[in-house]
């Protein structure tokens, strides 16, 4: 038996065939690449950063929503919440993990040794045993080290000479950060080779903030040293408040507090170290092993200094100061 098709059913066939074929091809494409975000802080606090996390994304080709997709897991400044976090993103199958903060990496670390890691640490990574080491970390984690804990001496230093009358100078730190030890020991050391007498303030949540202030102002501080950590920089509003009601002078690890209304600050940038996590997840995305890729060191850090809050505070800044800052703010 012959069957005849006429012209407008054959139009019509083609015609359904055709917007099918769209259909089909997206059925084909492979799911987008899923980057798991993990952090110990606030999202709110952490706006700037997790925007140059995505900055460096996009400078290797990948944006949210177009050819990746981004899992965010914030600990709200509990610790004692990222392997949870960590060990949810494992169940959701992501490709990467961008551990973002030591207690993150640490915690990503810990949960998996076959998904590829990307970390930015404020202690030496190598010490930590996130990588055998900074030019071949081999394993499954590389990332970017802001060496922002082992300044603690420079930063004291920085401080004797904006307020050399400062007789006692308080330390900052969060007993709960993995580099609380050694900031201590490095205070303390820092301490001795100037002759500087110092005490030791630990606060390992915003709860702690105000009777560590009431401590400071019983042990009568002069100035105050605030330990590099990632609950300090998410709650950098509130001790720099604090610092401002007590009218104490104090040094931050980073520029955020001292846009916040800090004193001043000596460190890197941790906007770039994010930037910089950023480009090494693209380049795993596209195929690099994390062993193969070197772990980022800060090349540059930089002095800033708050005019204004210095004024505040009855201070002068030295010329010497004033010429070797990278920004004074007014």
């Amino acid at each position: 038996m012959t069957v005849t098709i006429g012209r407008r059913e054959l139009l019509v066939a083609l015609g359904g065939a055709a917007a099918a074929w769209p259909l089909a091809a997206r059925a084909q494409q492979p799911p987008m690449p899923v980057i798991g975000f993990l952090n110990s802080a606030t999202a709110a606090g952490y706006v700037p950063f997790a925007d140059a996390f995505r900055q460096g994304l996009t400078e290797a080709g990948y944006i949210e929503g177009q050819n990746v997709t981004i899992e965010y897991r914030w600990a709200d400044d509990h610790y004692d919440r990222l392997a949870a976090l960590a060990a949810d993103l494992i169940r959701r199958q992501v490709t990467v993990m961008a551990a973002t903060g030591t207690p993150a990496a640490l915690a990503a670390k810990a949960a998996t040794s076959t998904i590829p890691i990307v970390f930015t640490a404020a202690v030496d990574p190598v010490a930590l045993g996130l990588v055998a080491s900074l030019n071949r970390p081999s394993g499954n984690a590389t990332g970017v080290s802001a060496y922002i804990s082992a300044l603690g001496a420079k930063r004291l230093e920085l401080l004797r000479d904006l307020v050399p009358s400062a007789t006692v100078i308080g330390v900052l730190v969060n007993p709960n950060f993995p580099g609380a030890e050694s900031q201590r020991k490095d205070a303390t050391e820092a301490a001795r080779i100037i002759g500087q007498q110092i005490h030791i303030v630990n606060a390992s949540s915003e709860r702690d903030f105000n009777g560590a202030f009431s401590t400071l102002v019983q042990l009568k501080v002069a100035a105050l040293l605030v330990s590099a950590d990632v609950l300090f920089l998410s709650r950098r509003d509130q001790l720099v408040a604090l610092a401002a009601r007590h009218k104490i002078p104090a040094i931050y690890p980073l520029r955020e507090f001292v846009s916040a209304g800090g004193l001043m600050s000596y460190g890197p940038s941790i906007a770039d170290a994010y930037r910089q996590a950023g480009i090494y997840v693209g380049r795993i995305l596209k195929g690099t092993k994390p062993g193969d890729l070197p772990v980022v060191q800060p090349t540059k850090f930089d002095l800033v200094i708050n005019l204004k809050t210095a004024k505040a505070l009855g201070l002068t800044v030295p010329m010497i100061m004033q010429m070797t800052a990278h920004e004074m703010i007014e």
